[in-house]
């Protein structure tokens, strides 16, 4: 095949073209702002996590202060009720020393009773506590969040916008290169490859390897509008006043 060898050279900016356009599709793919967001995501999640494991825990201390308390309450209301009777007198001896002994005993209970009460209102403080961490957590990486995310669509628009212009540039490319190589080109993109590089140094520019002397040869003997193939990747070989033929 025959193609003139500067319409050849059309192929050397596309493929320049078509490795930039990848690398800021990579680019995209791989935005430092995706992995900061989703950092910040995983941690609104444990702070959420945390959060609804101190509400369960203040929702059970909640249910047992209530049920201390009413115990306490009805502990008082005897020891009141007995207290009276203490105070009417009138008792027989046997009954006074074991209503005397039952006071006693319900005042004991009482004040265990409202210790750990004490302790269990020092627990649902630390908890009040924990939930407040957690919920101001929660609202300042939201705030992080969105700042994140404004940043992110900030990068994104400026690479989109650098991929709209090198499509545009690829499209102008693509309507100068002759009917013949295109196919040949794409082929190799299709397959993953690169399509074409520059000859230089001995060695291609595609798959940057080396090119034995015979092949060299060979190719130093073709005419300059003869399209030659990288034998190893297959790109089209351009060749320029670097490639020292």
């Amino acid at each position: 095949m025959k193609v003139e060898a500067g319409r050849q050279r059309l192929l050397l900016e596309l493929a320049d073209v078509d490795a930039r356009l990848a690398r800021l599709d990579h680019r995209v793919r791989t935005l430092p702002e995706d992995a900061a967001i989703a950092e910040t995501a995983a941690g609104i999640e444990s702070a959420r996590a945390d959060l609804v494991r101190a509400e369960i825990a203040a929702e059970d201390l909640d249910r047992e202060y209530r049920r201390m308390d009413g115990e306490i309450t009805g502990m008082r209301e005897r020891e009141q009720k007995d207290s009276t009777l203490l105070s009417a007198g009138g008792l027989a001896p046997k009954a006074l020393s074991e209503l005397q002994h039952e006071v006693s005993g319900l005042a004991r209970r009482r004040q265990s009773f409202e210790d750990d009460l004490l302790e269990l209102m020092e627990r649902q403080e630390a908890l009040g506590a924990e939930r407040d961490r957690a919920s101001a957590t929660i609202a300042h990486l939201d705030g992080q969040l969105s700042a994140q995310r404004e940043l992110r669509e900030e990068a994104v628009a400026v690479l989109t916008a650098d991929q709209d212009a090198l499509t545009g540039r690829r499209e102008e490319i693509i309507g100068e290169v002759p009917d013949q190589l295109l196919p040949i080109y794409q082929r190799q993109r299709d397959e993953g490859k690169i399509g074409a590089g520059l000859l230089r140094a001995q060695r291609c520019g595609a798959c940057r390897m080396e090119i034995d002397r015979g092949t060299l040869a060979a190719i130093a003997a073709a005419d300059d509008d003869e399209v030659v193939r990288c034998e190893e990747c297959g790109a089209i070989l351009i060749r320029t006043h670097e490639s020292g033929q």
